[in-house]
């Protein structure tokens, strides 16, 4: 009589929602020309730790970034989780699992070198070419990502590149992410601000000068930008807002719903960095390393979002 199965044997049977993810980001991403960009900076040290596979540390990397790991977080997650060790092809035997202090100097790598910016237009030149991303119009927003507000730490401050800044009637400590993405809300543009910054301030920054439509919220809404958008013969799609005492008129009131359509995809990367991967707070103190890492972070969400067209080309 042959033994019963166990448990562990008929579960691994599955493929498992997070084996699935992982093996679609593994096929759409592309490695060679990232590898490319970092490779240069990439040099075995004299002294000190021997280098470890440059694709496997940037694998090691993204996974930070999908599953929000600290660096000693991700070292126990690779030893702890099935699924990390597929996808890094990783021995656990030996030396082969990076410590966390490789994992930190490989990040500082990436940040010294600003690369996150490059990862940014290595994906969307990608995009770009199988014609997902259409540059013909630019939907803008921003978004607060909260920094700790306690002086209870070694400096006894808080960040001093972060602000405060009331929204409704709650006031929020930390940064904004600001955005222009094409019409279906794939990220081409990130401005990285203090939460004080005001939204239309950054707005010119946002474009990359080729719109014929340009698409947002009421905090963009200007009549001089507005009136130089139409004499420049671009569709001005920047919802109206009411003037004090004064109520939005039925036109403009339907104006807004007809473009409000186009204007909520802007919303959908968002979605996926607070929601999904669940980056509502800033990891890093300063701007510069925070902002390096939500470029890089639209950078794969890009991917994310078209991963099922990609694959359907391929």
């Amino acid at each position: 009589m042959s033994a019963q199965p166990s448990f562990l044997s008929l579960a691994h049977q599955k493929k498992l929602r997070c084996e699935k993810f992982l093996d679609e980001m593994e096929r759409v991403m592309p490695w060679s020309e990232m590898l490319d960009v970092i490779a240069p900076f990439y040099t075995e040290q004299q002294v000190g730790r021997k280098r470890k596979e440059l694709k496997m540390m940037l694998k090691i990397h993204f996974l930070q970034q999908w599953y929000d790991l600290s660096d000693p977080g991700m070292e126990e997650a690779i030893y702890d989780r099935n699924s990390f060790q597929k996808f890094l092809e990783i021995d656990l035997l030996g030396d082969g699992v990076p410590d966390e202090t490789t994992i930190l100097n490989f990040r500082h790598l990436l940040e010294e070198h600003g690369l996150q910016e490059q990862f940014l237009i290595i994906v969307n030149d990608i995009l770009a070419k199988r014609g997902l991303i259409v540059m013909h119009g630019t939907i803008t927003d921003a978004t607060i990502v909260a920094a700790p507000p306690s002086t209870k730490n070694k400096e006894g401050k808080r960040d001093p590149e972060m602000h405060q800044t009331k929204k409704g009637n709650q006031w929020h400590f930390g940064m904004k992410a600001h955005i222009g993405t094409d019409t279906k809300g794939f990220v081409h543009t990130v401005e990285i601000t203090k939460a004080s910054v005001h939204d239309g301030s950054v707005q010119h920054r946002l474009y990359h000068g080729q719109e014929k439509a340009k698409f947002g919220d009421s905090a963009y809404q200007s009549k001089e930008k507005k009136r130089k958008a139409r004499k420049s013969g671009i569709f001005w799609g920047v919802a109206d807002k009411a003037a004090r005492n004064h109520s939005l008129s039925a036109a403009q009131l339907k104006r807004n719903h007809q473009t409000s359509g186009v204007r909520s995809f802007v919303e959908h990367p968002f979605q996926v960095l607070k929601c999904q991967w669940h980056h509502r707070k800033v990891r890093y103190r300063g701007l510069r390393k925070n902002g390096l890492q939500f470029v890089g972070l639209f950078a794969l969400c890009n991917l994310f979002r078209a991963r099922k067209a990609l694959l359907a080309i391929a």
